[in-house]
């Protein structure tokens, strides 16, 4: 019985787990891209348009991931 309680407990805050979750990813993906461009800023100085342009490309694909991981618990929720 006890089992049954602490599951119907953490139903309730199931997608905001989910989403947490969701979020890891994104959160790596934007520290390697941000990494690396700072990296390549670095080591090229000269190419800082072209690098900066892919940064905020690498950036909003990480950041729209992270937006699709917080709409699918109210898609899929109760």
């Amino acid at each position: 019985m006890a089992a049954t309680e602490t599951l119907a407990a953490v139903t309730g805050s199931l997608g905001s787990i989910g989403y947490g979750l969701a979020a890891i990813g994104p959160g790596i993906g934007v520290g390697i891209v941000f990494g690396n461009g700072t990296q390549a800023l670095a080591r090229q100085p000269e190419a800082a348009g072209l690098i900066r342009a892919n940064q905020i490309l690498g950036f909003a694909f990480c950041e729209a991931l992270a937006l699709i991981g917080i709409v699918m618990p109210f898609v899929y929720g109760p």
